[in-house]
C-alpha cells in the first residue's frame, strides 16, 4: 500500500520547503488521525456528526502541510505559509465547529448567519483540498454543480437558467440554502461518501500501512509470486476469484475493495499494472461481489420480499450471470497482462513457497482472523480494528519470539520494544497519509449528493427518462442505466435499488413486458454502477486509496474492467429462458452466446485478444455483439457468425505472429 510518486503528488521530503518541524507535525497530526479513527472503530462508536466533521478536519490539516499552496516543485515561502496556516485554521475549524454546535444547530428553525459563514468555509476549503490532493478536475466537477444549484429563477445565478434545457432547470437556491444543505446536514460534504471514507476505508487503508510495516505485505507479496507467478497477470486473476470468494460474504463492494485489496492491489503494483489501473481492477472484481450468491448484499432478501420470489430462486438464478460478470473482469485482466507484454516467471525466479511459509505464515492470523470476522457477521469497521490487532500481536510474538532465542538481554528487550513503537507510529502517520487523497475525493462526492438531493435532479432523471425512451426496450434500459448512476451518486447501492425498482419497475414490467424477477434483477445489476462509475465511484475510491493513485482515473479503470455489469442485464432481458428455465437446448444456446458476445467485447474494447485486433476487425465486432443480444434467433446466428468469424481471424494470427505463447 506504498504511495507512487508517478501518479499523485509526491510527499514531502526533507528540503529547504519542508522543514524537519513540518514533518514532525505532518507525523503528529497523522498519529492522532489514526488514535482517533482507532478509537472509533473500536472503543467508541461516534455518531455521524461526530466522526466525519473531526475525520474531514484531521484531513485538511494534513492535506495543506503535507501539499503546498504552490505545488511541490516550489518553496513554500513566507506568503505560503500564511496561506497554508490559515489553511489550517478553517480546517480546524471544520473539525470542531459541527460536534461543538450540535445541539444548537439541529434545534434551531432556521439556519444562523455564522453556522452559513463557516459553511461556505468548509465548502471552500474541501475544493481547495481537493485540488491540492486529488486534482483540478474532481475540484471542477464539484464547483460545477455548486453553479448548477445557483442556475434558476431564485437561484444566485438566475440568468444561467435560460442556458439549461427544461429537464434540468429548477428553482434555483440562494448561498444560505445551498451552505445549510452542504455543511449543515448528512446530505452534503458530511454524507454518506465522507462516512464511507470516515469508518471503514480508513481502518483498512490503516490496515494495510500496518502489514507494509511489519513486513506482512512482503510475506504475502513472496507467497502470491510463489503461487500465480508462472501465469500472466497472476495476482489480477487471484483478486478476481478472490473478491468472488469475499464478496459473497460481505456482501459490499467497498468492504471487499478494503479487504481483498489490501492484499491484491500491492502484488499487482508490483507485478506491472499501473496503480490505477490494480486499484480499478479490485474495484471492478468487488464489485461483482454484491451480484455473488450467497448473500448479494441485502438486495436478494429484498428482491424475495418484491416478487415473493423465494430466496433460493433469486440465488439460483443469480449465478450463471454472476459467473459471467467475473468471467469477463478474469477476461479482461489476461488480455491486460498480454497486451502489456507481462510474463509469467519461471520456478528458478519464483520463491519457495515452504520457506515464504516457514519465515511468514504467523501473518496469515490477520488474514483468518478477517475472513472469520466478516463471516461472523461483525461489521466491517470493527473486523479492520480487530485485524490491526492482529497484525502488531503477530509481528509482536515473532519478535518476541526471535528475541527470546537470541541470548536476551534487557538493552536488548528495550530496543525491541523500541522498535516496535517507532513501528506502530510510521504505520500510523503512513495510513492517515494514504487515506487523504481517498477523503478528499470522497468530500467533494458529497457536494455532488447534497447539490443532487436539492434540486430533486436524481428523481427527475428516474421519472421522466422511461417516457422519453419512446417504446424503445434498449433505450428504456439504457435511460435506467443513467438514471441509476445518478441515484448512485446520493444514496447507497441498497438504497438505489429500491427507490429505482419503485420509480421504473412498474414502467418494465407493464409497458415494455419485461419478466417481474429479470425487471428487479435489471435494476439491482445496474443500482451497483455507482461503486465504479464515475464521478462519484466509492469502490473506486477505496481502491485508490489502497493503491495511491488518483482517485478519478482509478474509477475510470473500474469503470472500464467492469463492462459486464452494464452488458449482462441486456442478456438477461433478451434471453430470459437462461434466466427463468426452459428448454435445455435454449438455455445451452443462449449460455454460449453470452460467452461468445462477452469475449468479443472484451476484446474489441482493448483492442487485443491472441493478437492485436486490427481496427476493421473491431468495428465489426460491435454490431455483432448487438446482433446476439437481438430478440430474433435469425439475427442472434449472423451475430455469432460475426462473432466467431473475428475471433478466428485473430487467433489464425496470433498463431503467426506469437507461435510459442499464443494467448497463454
Amino acid at each position: 500500500m506504498t504511495t507512487d510518486l508517478a501518479e499523485r503528488p509526491p510527499m514531502p521530503q526533507p528540503t529547504v520547503a519542508t522543514s524537519r518541524l513540518l514533518l514532525r507535525a505532518i507525523a503528529i497530526v497523522g498519529i492522532l488521525l489514526s488514535l482517533f479513527q482507532l478509537y472509533a472503530a473500536g472503543l467508541q462508536p461516534l455518531g455521524l456528526f461526530f466522526q466525519r466533521p473531526i475525520h474531514l478536519g484531521f484531513i485538511l490539516a494534513l492535506c495543506f502541510l503535507i501539499y503546498p499552496v504552490f505545488g511541490q516543485d516550489r518553496v513554500r515561502g513566507v506568503l505560503g505559509w500564511v496561506i497554508d496556516g490559515a489553511l489550517v485554521l478553517c480546517a480546524v475549524l471544520v473539525g470542531v465547529w459541527l460536534p461543538m454546535n450540535i445541539d444548537i444547530i439541529a434545534n434551531s428553525i432556521f439556519s444562523r448567519p455564522i453556522d452559513i459563514t463557516v459553511g461556505v468555509i468548509t465548502t471552500l476549503v474541501v475544493l481547495e483540498g481537493a485540488r491540492r490532493a486529488v486534482g483540478l478536475g474532481m475540484t471542477i466537477i464539484g464547483a460545477t454543480f455548486i453553479v448548477y444549484a445557483f442556475a434558476g429563477n431564485r437561484g444566485e445565478l438566475p440568468f444561467l437558467s435560460d442556458w439549461m434545457p427544461g429537464i434540468l432547470n429548477h428553482r434555483g437556491y440562494t448561498l444560505d440554502r445551498l451552505a445549510s444543505q452542504l455543511t449543515l446536514g448528512a446530505e452534503g460534504i458530511f454524507g454518506l461518501p465522507l462516512g464511507v471514507a470516515a469508518t471503514f476505508i480508513f481502518v483498512f487503508v490503516l490496515f494495510g500501512a500496518f502489514l507494509e510495516v511489519t513486513g506482512a505485505g512482503k510475506f504475502f507479496i513472496d507467497l502470491a509470486y510463489a503461487s500465480t507467478g508462472r501465469q500472466r497477470g497472476g495476482p489480477a486473476k487471484a483478486a478476481v476469484i478472490a473478491s468472488a470468494g469475499m464478496g459473497s460474504i460481505s456482501g459490499s463492494a467497498i468492504a471487499n475493495v478494503v479487504t481483498t485489496g489490501a492484499f491484491t492491489i500491492p502484488l499487482m503494483k508490483k507485478l506491472g499494472y499501473r496503480p490505477a489501473q490494480a486499484g480499478g481492477i479490485e474495484a471492478a472484481a468487488s464489485t461483482g461481489g454484491q451480484i455473488m450468491p450467497p448473500l448479494m448484499g441485502a438486495g436478494a432478501f429484498l428482491m424475495s420480499e418484491f416478487t415473493q420470489v423465494p430466496y433460493v430462486d433469486i440465488v439460483l438464478v443469480s449465478i450463471f450471470p454472476a459467473f459471467l460478470y467475473f468471467g469477463a473482469v478474469y477476461l479482461l485482466v489476461h488480455i491486460a497482462a498480454v497486451k502489456q507484454g507481462m510474463k509469467g516467471l519461471t520456478a528458478e525466479e519464483l520463491p519457495s513457497v515452504r520457506r515464504v511459509m516457514a519465515d511468514g505464515w504467523h501473518f496469515m492470523l490477520p488474514l483468518v482472523a478477517l475472513v472469520w470476522l466478516l463471516v461472523s457477521g461483525y461489521s466491517p469497521m470493527r473486523v479492520g480494528f480487530y485485524a490491526i490487532i492482529s497484525v502488531v500481536v503477530a509481528a509482536s510474538a515473532r519478535a518476541l519470539w526471535s528475541y527470546a532465542t537470541d541470548r536476551p538481554t534487557m538493552d536488548g528487550f528495550v530496543a525491541l520494544c523500541r522498535r516496535g513503537l517507532s513501528l506502530t507510529a510510521q504505520a500510523m502517520e503512513l495510513g492517515a497519509r494514504n487515506a487523504v487523497a481517498v477523503s478528499m475525493a470522497c468530500a467533494v462526492a458529497g457536494i455532488i449528493v447534497g447539490v443532487v438531493g436539492l434540486t430533486g435532479l436524481g428523481l427527475k432523471f428516474s421519472s421522466m427518462m422511461i417516457a422519453f425512451s419512446g417504446g424503445n426496450i434498449v433505450l428504456a434500459l439504457i435511460l435506467v442505466l443513467l438514471a441509476s448512476l445518478v441515484l448512485g451518486m446520493g444514496l447507497p447501492v441498497t438504497a438505489a435499488y429500491i427507490v429505482l425498482i419503485i420509480l421504473v419497475g412498474p414502467a418494465l414490467t407493464s409497458e415494455f413486458g419485461v419478466p417481474l424477477l429479470i425487471a428487479h434483477l435489471v435494476v439491482f445489476w445496474y443500482s451497483q454502477d455507482s461503486n465504479v462509475t464515475p464521478p462519484v465511484a466509492l469502490a473506486a475510491f477505496a481502491g485508490a486509496a489502497i493503491a495511491g493513485s488518483k482517485p478519478l482515473e482509478t474509477s475510470l479503470q473500474s469503470w472500464k474492467f467492469a463492462k459486464g455489469l452494464y452488458l449482462i442485464p441486456l442478456f438477461m432481458v433478451f434471453n430470459e429462458s437462461i434466466i427463468l428455465g426452459g428448454p435445455i437446448p435454449l438455455v445451452l444456446w443462449s449460455g454460449f452466446l453470452a460467452i461468445i458476445a462477452l469475449t468479443a467485447f472484451a476484446a474489441c474494447l482493448e483492442g487485443y485478444l491472441f493478437a492485436p485486433i486490427v481496427l476493421w476487425q473491431r468495428l465489426l465486432i460491435v454490431p455483432g455483439v448487438i446482433a446476439v443480444f437481438w430478440p430474433d434467433l435469425r439475427v442472434e446466428i449472423v451475430g455469432v457468425a460475426i462473432l466467431v468469424t473475428m475471433l478466428t481471424l485473430n487467433w489464425s494470427r496470433g498463431r503467426r505472429e506469437f507461435p510459442v505463447n499464443g494467448l497463454a
